[in-house]
């Protein structure tokens, strides 16, 4: 599996409204192919910035697929208006886990 990891960093007072957008947008990754997973993290030091997880099958599966679906832009329709700047995106893949 693979992880696209999108920090960003949203206008100030936009907060709740962008955590609104992406439990809307949240069908919208989960009808994707190749979805495995999706998680919305919050910096407690910069409140305004976010991590958004995405589980993948594949990298072309976000990067082609989804990317180029008619779901993507509407995940960017509801997202974007809450962008303070573009979304730092990469993508990483687990090579250790210690989960106990």
């Amino acid at each position: 599996m693979i992880y696209e990891i999108a920090e960003i960093e949203v206008t100030a007072g936009s907060e709740v409204a962008f955590e609104n957008a992406v439990a809307q947008a949240s069908p919208l990754f989960k009808n994707a192919h190749g979805y495995c997973s999706l998680a919305l993290n919050r910096s407690s030091e910069f409140p305004q910035r976010y991590r958004l997880v995405v589980g993948w099958e594949t990298i072309e599966d976000h990067m082609i697929t989804f990317r180029e679906s008619d779901d993507f832009q509407e995940w960017r329709r509801l997202a974007s208006p809450h962008f303070a700047s573009p979304p730092r995106v990469e993508h990483v893949q687990v090579v250790f886990n210690a989960e106990d």
